[in-house]
């Protein structure tokens, strides 16, 4: 049975496994449901050596996530507070952190059906609504884009109306008001050496 955590994989990954579509600016949803299919023919190639498909994913993720807005609004005001060279830095580690918080997760797919609902457009913001189906479950997993120079960029993704940056942001603030932002990058970077080093665990044992 797949688990929650697994599912948000499959989701959250679904954007960055391919190059932008001609037609992004003007389809969002087209843009979520070609992307998605080929993530899906991906994941379904058996003949992908691991390390090949993790490569995929890291050279891809960055042309498909907007990380500098997704950071902004992880740290909210304390956006503001940050220097230049702190507001690099946490950039840097959290599109790490998110990669290698679903790199191995996203292996663990299995056939899950994707329906392509709804998109809503307003000016240079957009929504686009799917489900997930799985195992008789139906999760409702929404996109949320931005456009810049006629591409959709994604900034978040709501997965049974839970924010993947409101989640983030709650936890962060807590740490940045007991342990500054200095504070927090060092247990960001902490957090991604754990993760590294469950990974080449997992990789060893396989």
């Amino acid at each position: 049975m797949k688990t929650g955590i697994q599912i948000l994989s499959v989701c959250f990954f679904a954007l960055v496994l391919t190059t932008p579509p001609v037609l992004a600016a003007s389809a969002p949803k087209a843009q979520v449901e070609e992307t998605v299919e080929a993530v899906i023919a991906l994941l379904r190639d058996k003949s992908l050596e691991r390390e090949v498909r993790r490569d995929k994913i890291r050279k891809l993720i960055y042309d498909r996530f907007d990380f500098r807005l997704m950071s902004q609004r992880t740290l909210s005001t304390n956006w503001k507070k940050a220097s230049a060279e702190q507001k690099d830095r946490f950039i840097q580690l959290f599109s790490q952190l998110l990669e290698w918080s679903y790199i191995s997760r996203i292996e663990a797919y299995t056939n899950e059906k994707v329906e392509y609902l709804s998109e809503k457009i307003k000016k240079n913001r957009a929504q686009v609504d799917t489900v997930i189906l799985s195992g008789g479950t139906d999760i409702p997993v929404n996109y949320r884009l931005i456009n810049k120079d006629d591409q959709w960029f994604v900034y978040d993704v709501i997965i049974e109306e839970i924010s993947l940056i409101s989640n983030y942001r709650s936890s962060y603030r807590t740490i940045v008001k007991k342990d500054g932002i200095d504070g927090l990058l060092a247990q960001m970077e902490q957090k991604i050496a754990e993760l590294k080093a469950s990974a080449d665990k997992v990789e060893t044992a396989s």
